[in-house]
This record gives C-alpha cells, structure tokens and sequence, in this order.
C-alpha cells in the first residue's frame, strides 16, 4: 500500500488527467458509430455479446454470401429478434425478398471490417506506412506489430518472419524522412531526443509452429533462429525490437529466447521483453530479470502490460487442475502493476520502462513515482493500444509528451482474433475503459489505491457463505489428477530424471502372482523397447492352463469374503492404491515411456487416468453399495441393492496399459468381484505394476491374480472356464467378438451366465465444416491422428473436409506434418515415435500400401534409420467411403483424407462404418453442430477439440455398434455391469398391524 501522501499526488494527478479529457469518449463507445452502438448492446446482454463476439470471431471465414447470410440468421435470428442498429437491412429484406438479405450482408460486412480497420494499422505495407505517418504528424509513436499468432507450419513461419523484414525494409526507406518527435534535447534525429523511430513486437510463437514447453530446449533454439534474423535487421535500422509474451504456457521459453538473445547482443541497447502483471508470479520474473541483467551488466528494457488472456488462463488452468496463474480479483492486477512499476524505476539505471495501460490511475502513478525517485524522461514512456482510448492517449501526449501506440500490422482474418480480445476486455465488467467511458463511474472510486481494493474485495469474499461440493462418504468430490504440467521446470526435469532411473532396473525377471504369492515360471517373453528393440526391459515368466486354473480357484476361494465385504471397505483399498500410483507417478510414466513408447505428455496422461478410475470409482461404489428403498406401499418394505458376479476375467491392451487395465480391474475388485488378470504381452511390466500398486494397498489375498500368458490358448482357457462369470475385455473388434461367441457357450458346472464388457475400437471421424477456424482444426486434426502414433482406439483415422475448405486445409494440414519429426519418444522434439511391436508395424506399412492403391499420398514422413518399430505418418488423400482404409481399423499412423461436397453427405460418410466410438467436428455454425449433436451417431462426440483424451467422470468412455457393447467407462453406470440387481421385499404387517412410517399416506 502507498504512502498517504505519494497516494494523494497520485489522485490528484488523476483528477487533473480526468478533468483535460472531460466530455470526450473514445470512438469504441461512442453511440453514435455501429461500432459504440454494438457496444454498447453487448454491454446491455451477455448473449447477445457471446453471439456478437462468436459472429466476428467466424466473419473472415464467410467467403460466400450464402454462408455469410447463414450465419446472420443462426447467430441473430430473424429481424425481430435484432437490435434495432442491425436490423437495418432485415427490415428491408422483408419488404423486397432476397435484395434485403443482400443489403443486411453489406451492412454487416462493411461495419464489422470497419470496426477491425479501428484496430489495425494498416493492412498492407504501404497502407500500414502511411498511417505510421500520419499518427506522428499528430505527435504519436508506435510500435507495429504483424498480426498472426498461430503458424503451424515452417512455411507459415517463414512468412510471417519474412513480413516482418519487408516491413523493416520499408520503413528503413521512410524512416529518414521522418523527423524525430519533440523532446528535451538529446539527439534531434531520434524520438524525443533518445528513442529509435522504428519500433517493432514480435510474437515468438509465431516462428515456430511446434512451439512446446515439452521441447522447452528446441523450442528456444527454433524460435531464436528467427528472431535473429529479425533482430539483424532492426539493429540496421537502428530500430527497437520488443518480444511480446503470450500465453502462460510459454512464458519460460520467452524469457529464455530473450536472454539469450540479448547476450548474443549484449552491446546493443534496443531490445525488450513484455511481463504481464496479472500473472501470480510476475513479481519473481521481474526481480530474476533485474538480478540477471545486474549479473552480466547489460541494458534491458521491460513494457509491462497487465495481460489480455485472463478469461483462457484461467480456463485451461482449471481444466487441468493446476494453479490459476493469474490474480482473481482486477484490483489485485492493477496493485500488482504499480508495485512492478516501482521496481522497474529504481533499476531505472539497468531497465527502461514501457507503461502499457489505459488506466488513468496507473498511469498517474506511474508519473509520479518516477517523478519522486527522480527517473530520467528518456528512462521510461507511455504505451496505449491502437484504436482505443484516444482521450486518454492525447492527455498523456499533453502531459507526458512520450506516448506510443502498440498499432497491429497485417490482414484481416488473423486481425479478428485480437479484435476480438480487445472487445472482451473492454465489455468486461471491470475494464477501465468501460467503467471510466461508458458508465460514467466515480473518479474517487477509479482512482482508489488498488491495494485499498483489494483488501476490500478479499473481505468481501471471505465474509461469502462459501459453496463446497459435498462428496460421498465423507470423501472429498472427485477430482481428475492434475495434467503434467511443463510449464514447471521440475516436470520438465522428471522424465529424463525417471528414465534414468527405470534404466537401472533393467533386466528384472517378472513373477506372476497368485492368491498373494508370486509365481515363477520357466516360460519367458522378453518385453522390449519398441524405440530400440535391442534393448531389454525385463523377462515376462508366462502362466499356462495349470497356473491359470490355479488363480481362477484362488479367486473362487477368495470370493464369498471378497463379496460380504462392506463396500465403504472394498473402496478404501481403492484410494490405497491410487495414492501409491501418486507417489510414484513420474516413475511409473517413465515405464510407459520405454515399455510402449509413449511420448512424455501421454505417458503421465495414461498414469493420470488409472489414479482417476481408482479415485472415481470407489465414490460409485459408496454411492451405488447403499441398499435403496424402493416403492411407497403401506405394510411391506423393499430394499433394491447390488451383488458382484463373482470371478471376473480381465483381458487387457497395451495401448494404455496401466489405465484401462486399471479401469477394468478395479471396477471389477470394488464391486466385489474377484479378478484375474491377463495383460498384453508387450506391456507386461506396466501390468506388473498393478500388483504392486494393490498390494501396497493391502489387499487381500486371492482378490487379484496377475496371469500373464501366450496369445489365444491360454486367454481361450480363461474365457472358457466354467467359474468365469464376469470377462472385461479391450482390444480388437476379431478378439471381441470371438470372446462373446465363446463366452455364450455353457460348459459343464458353470453356474452364471458370462456378462461381456467389451470395448472394441473404431473407425473414427472428424468432419471440417466450411466455416471451421483452421488454425484450431489442422493441430487437432495432426494430434488426433498421430498422438502415440495413432495407436488409440479413439484416434482420428478419417478427416471428412468439406470441399469449400478442402484445399486449404490439406495444405496446412501437409504443412504441418511435414515441420513434425519421428524419433524415439523419449525426445520431446520427436511428435511421433515407434509403433507397438514388429506384428504392428508389418500391418500399418500393408495399410498404407492398401492406401496408395485406392487413393493418393499427401503425406509419407522419413523414419530413422536403423532399428526400432518405425512407420511412416502416412496422409492419404482420394478416399472415398467404399475404400477399404476408409472402413477398416488400422491402429496406426495413416489418416484418410475424404472429400465431401456438403454437410449432409460429410454427416453420412461419418456413419457409414460398422463403428461408432469417437468422432469431432470443428464447425462454427449453430445449425451444424445441433445437428450433428443428433445425427453424428458415435459414443463421443468431439465439438471443435480434438477427438481423444477422454477424462474419467467428464468424458465417460465408449461406443457401441462394432465399438462395444455400450459401457461407458469411467460414467456413472459403468460399475453396474459388474454386478446383478438384487430386490428383498419384506411383509412388514403383523397380526393387520404395521409400522408407521414417516411417508405413509393414513386416511382417517
């Protein structure tokens, strides 16, 4: 909190700046343009404002004036149910037909690209030049920056690190006619006697598509490469270039090109780097860039903004369970950028200040902070966006005379994803701008030492009654495990750290485990690295018909105390093994890893998930293991519970080797079952793992039996067995099937019918309608498909493109692909590493040659050379419905490329496999997305996101058709099927007397 009598200069100043600019509105308010009128609508109505901001988010995409009267109509109704401003050409629509239509087109159209234009410099060079030009003839400076965050492939890169030297050298021929804008003496051919004329921001992601804190080492080397060569040019100019930050997730790599970029150039003044004061963890930034810059004596220059992405910062960190990196409360952002700003004006000797803000308190405070820690003018200068607040930018012109625009640069279409930024800040409740210019709110209030604010609102919200989620059983609510996060240096050190560590454990031989005791057999599978075969991870002992039947007995024998067991009880053990899984989460990972190849991300993602099965579902069995009370009848009681099946078979596959066998096994176990399980020969270690997991949980002996075993003579064996009653299986659609054929068979002495729960793979699709935002849809699309090498039953192995997008998108789509490497996966600079197994890798290559015969390669990578289970990310474009790599199941990295000539006939392509598991859609028209909400008939359905991923409780899990028998794994009914309903009515009457009961109906 500041000091009472800095805090009244402070004010004061305020007042004073608020007086000069009495009356006047920036142009983003002004009721009297479309533009203040659609502002001050949404500011009126929040629907209206989503529709509004969706409407000009999907607006450069509108290519036709079909589409673009389309989405008018799904995004606003008819005329009646438009504002009055908008309704303009509605009204003439109804009075002459389809002429009116085309006239509420061109209004729409004209008006939004006009607002856009209010945000843009220019869109060409030369347009951009001579706005540059003509704001300096009004004493503004600026720094441009090219519009376009999301590049995704080298190409893309490339243009966009190319606009920006063609910029440079434009402005480099213009910049010697301009004269320096006024200041206190120094060099008269500078701005204001000391400032670089030509200024530029750059986006660093924009330099690399593949820009990933997982490859934080390559993402900093392939991002500097350009910046480089960005920053040659401006120090020709003797320019001033600025690095942007961007969204959280890349912040460390930010500060580490920055860094290093300036130590390359440590001479050279001109070179800054943004901090964003929302962020939590500003204020460390700021003091370690301040300490480092003191450590290797360079200048530095810092423009402290308080942040544009609040609203995806604090979603994604909830999403994902981690810490919202931002602060909560507005007040506590804008405390935290005067707190920040001090700091950078008493190292004013080592850091320039850029004061980036619209806020007349912080810009007050500013001022006089600097002014009493008596601060050099050519040490700091005031920066406000383009196109907003011009009352404020001209009152700081008067007052401070050093003012500059931050003024995007480039074409429309990458242009309305910050026009949209810029309009959800200033329609947020809490903006500045909108409290200051559009409600007129109290110049006390908009002036109050934030610090004052903050503790104000801290108590409000404390002396709120808080919401908790209640959980069952005195339990805590479910929760998903938090995501890796690589954000965090320490998750970014662990896997190199836990694959050390696993590699000294190599060479292990793997006991089965029966009724509590390991087994040792002479039978044994090497399980190896599919990265480097040559490299043996441990030896498998393998379990016969006899060590089988022994485990089935094992878990008949254990069963009725298994079964009479209270299931608060059973569901303990549960939460036993998952914190186990917790403690041991990069460990356990780092096996995936080696054992089957899985990148960093969804190795700890496969972890996560078997946590989350453990988690979830020992809260359904609390939930489910409470006989309920059914019916209302006077003088009987019946009470509707569950019972187990008894000895349930677990079959597992390698592809998530701890999750889904985990998923199966302990709903199996929790419900009172008792298991035995056969895991997938590649990924026996992973399987062993459950062992571990449940016998540090305590568990008793017989409940779980670990068998692995060779191929179909011992599964046949098992599923055969007469004291089976329950088979939870995951796989193949062959092995499923052959499994129910089998099971319906009653062999002597079996007692139960044989439940199936089976999940048997997909074909799956995503459709790219022609309004999709593609920049969200190619990534997703490429990580759909090849994430784990497309070895996911829910992966993407059809993309049906709509034709009006058809070229665009597979040459983005192509582009991308090709920025992306095959590698071993215990590289995070590798996107895809090897396939399963050589049985695998025999059968994708077959595939991909059925491919090239039905239709055409876009896309075939190179793989390493030499050993490992490598395939091709095979693109195959041409196919049609009837081709065979459109219809059957691969499990690998060939995606087939369709192209459909509308919407309906994209929605029956999508069904017409004999699967129905997973399936996406990025589409941003209403109409669309209900109605493949209806007629997109698989188990999941992925809106605009990418189509696996799946997260227990939030996604349950599963298909049905050809996909499975219709579980949802990790859902609310999953658990039934592992047991039988029970009823147990009792006649309550004795003698014509019967109980009272609070809801009995008595009548007199």
């Amino acid at each position: 909190m500041l000091n009472s009598e800095l805090n009244t200069k402070i004010v004061n100043r305020g007042k004073e700046f608020f007086g000069s600019i009495s009356g006047e509105k920036p142009s983003l308010f002004n009721k009297g343009a479309w533009m203040g009128k659609a502002m001050d609508w949404s500011m009126q109505n929040e629907q209206f404002k989503i529709q509004m901001f969706r409407f000009v988010d999907v607006f450069p995409s509108l290519t036709t004036s079909k589409l673009l009267t389309e989405h008018i109509r799904e995004y606003f109704g008819n005329e009646q149910d438009m504002p009055a401003f908008m309704s303009t050409g509605a009204k003439v629509a109804g009075m002459l037909g389809s002429f009116g239509g085309a006239v509420l087109n061109k209004v729409l159209t004209s008006n939004i690209e006009e607002m856009a234009r209010q945000f843009i410099v220019g869109e060409t060079t030369k347009e951009a030049v001579k706005n540059l030009e003509k704001l300096r003839k009004d004493g503004f400076a600026a720094v441009v920056d090219v519009l376009g965050e999301a590049t995704l492939s080298e190409e893309e890169a490339e243009v966009y690190t190319n606009t920006y030297l063609e910029l440079l050298e434009a402005l480099k021929k213009e910049q010697g006619s301009w004269k320096g804008l006024p200041g206190k003496g120094g060099d008269p051919g500078l701005d204001w006697g000391h400032a670089p004329k030509v200024n530029i921001a750059v986006k660093p992601t924009a330099l690399f598509c593949l820009a990933n804190p997982q490859d934080f080492e390559g993402s900093v080397v392939a991002i500097l490469d350009r910046m480089r060569r960005i920053f040659k040019k401006v120090m020709e100019l003797n320019g001033f270039l600025c690095i942007d930050m961007e969204s959280y997730r890349h912040k460390e790599i930010i500060l580490e090109v920055f860094r290093r970029l300036k130590l390359e150039y440590r001479d050279y003044p001109h070179l800054g780097i943004v901090l964003q004061a929302y962020l939590k963890d500003n204020d460390k930034d700021l003091d370690d860039l301040l300490a480092w810059a003191k450590e290797h004596k360079v200048q530095i220059s810092v423009r402290l903004v308080k942040g544009a992405y609040w609203d995806y910062e604090t979603v994604k960190a909830k999403q994902n369970d981690w810490e919202v990196p931002v602060w909560t409360i507005k007040a506590e952002s804008d405390a935290a950028y005067e707190r920040q700003a001090r700091k950078i004006l008493e190292n004013h000797q080592i850091c320039h200040f850029a004061c980036a803000s619209h806020n007349i308190r912080t810009i007050s405070a500013v001022m006089e902070m600097a002014r009493e820690l008596n601060v050099p003018e050519d040490r700091y200068e005031f920066q406000v966006l383009y196109g907003m607040a011009e009352p404020v930018r001209k009152g700081i012109l008067k007052v401070a005379g050093r003012i500059r625009l931050y003024a995007p640069y480039g074409n429309m279409v990458p242009g309305m994803g910050y026009l949209v930024r810029r309009l959800l800040e200033n329609t947020a409740n809490e903006s500045f701008l909108r409290q200051s210019f559009a409600e007129d709110a109290q110049i006390e209030r908009l002036l109050e030492d934030p610090a004052v604010t903050v503790e104000r609102e801290r108590a409000a919200r404390a002396a709120k009654p808080k919401k908790e989620r209640k959980g069952l059983g005195g339990l805590p609510p479910f929760n998903n495990e938090a995501m890796v996060d690589f954000t965090r240096a320490d998750h970014r050190a662990a896997f190199p750290k836990h694959i050390a560590q696993v590699r000294t454990q190599l060479g292990k031989t793997y006991p089965l485990f029966i009724n509590g005791k390991e087994v040792r057999t002479n039978d044994l599978i090497p399980t190896v690295n599919p990265n480097k075969p040559s490299e043996v991870l441990g030896q498998i002992c393998q379990a016969g018909t006899t060590e089988v039947g022994d485990a089935i007995a094992a878990a008949k024998a254990a069963f009725p105390a298994w079964r009479d067991t209270d299931p608060r009880t059973r569901a303990e053990y549960l939460l036993k093994a998952a914190q186990a899984a917790r403690k041991r989460l990069f460990e356990l990972s780092a096996w995936q890893v080696l054992e089957i190849g899985k990148q960093w991300d969804q190795a700890y993602a496969d972890v996560t998930e078997a946590i989350d099965f453990l988690e979830y579902y020992a809260r359904e069995m609390i939930r489910l293991g409470q006989p309920q009370r059914v019916g209302h009848a006077p003088g009987e009681l019946n009470h509707y519970f569950y019972e187990p099946k008894g000895v349930a078979a677990v079959i597992a596959p390698w592809n998530f080797p701890l999750a889904i066998s985990m998923g199966m096994a302990s709903a199996a176990i929790v419900t009172g079952n008792c298991v035995v399980f056969k895991p997938s020969g590649i990924t026996s270690i992973i399987g062993w793992h459950l062992v571990e997991l449940f016998r540090e949980a305590g568990l008793p002996e017989g409940v779980f039996n670990f068998t692995p075993g060779r191929g179909s003579v011992m599964g046949d064996y098992l599923v055969d067995h007469p004291d089976i009653s329950l088979i939870a299986f995951t796989g193949s659609m062959e092995t499923g099937l052959r499994i129910i054929e089998r099971a319906a068979k009653v062999h002597p002495g079996q007692a139960n019918v044989k439940k199936i729960i089976s999940e048997m793979g997909g074909k799956n699709a995503i459709i790219i309608d022609d309004d999709a935002d593609l920049d969200e849809a190619v990534p997703h699309v490429l990580y759909s498909a090849f994430g784990f090498q497309g070895q996911k039953c829910s992966a993407c192995s059809r993309v049906i493109v709509l034709d009006a997008v058809y070229d665009k998108f597979i040459e983005r789509l192509v582009s991308m692909a090709k920025a992306t490497k095959v590698g071993p996966s215990e590289d995070p600079a590798n996107y895809m590493g090897a396939v399963a197994d050589d049985k695998a890798m025999k059968s994708i290559k077959e595939y991909a040659e059925i491919g090239k015969r039905e239709g055409h390669v876009l896309y075939e990578s190179p793989v390493p050379a030499g050993e490992g289970y490598f395939v091709p990310m095979t693109i195959i474009g041409g196919i049609k419905p009837e081709h065979r790599i459109a219809q059957e199941e691969i499990f690998g990295p060939v995606l087939a490329v369709m192209r459909a000539k509308d919407f309906d006939q994209a929605i029956e392509w999508a069904n017409s496999t004999q699967f129905a598991l997973t399936g996406g859609i990025f589409s941003r028209s209403p109409e669309h997305l209900a109605k493949a909400r209806r007629e997109f008939r698989v188990g999941n359905l992925y809106i605009n996101r990418n189509n696996t991923g799946a997260l227990v409780e939030r996604q349950p899990f599963g298909g049905a058709r050809m996909s499975g028998v219709g579980t949802k794994a990790g859902g609310p009914d999953y658990l039934l099927h592992f047991m039988d309903p029970r009823v147990v009515t009792e006649n309550t009457m004795r003698r014509g007397f019967a109980p009272i009961e609070e809801d009995d109906d008595w009548v007199d």
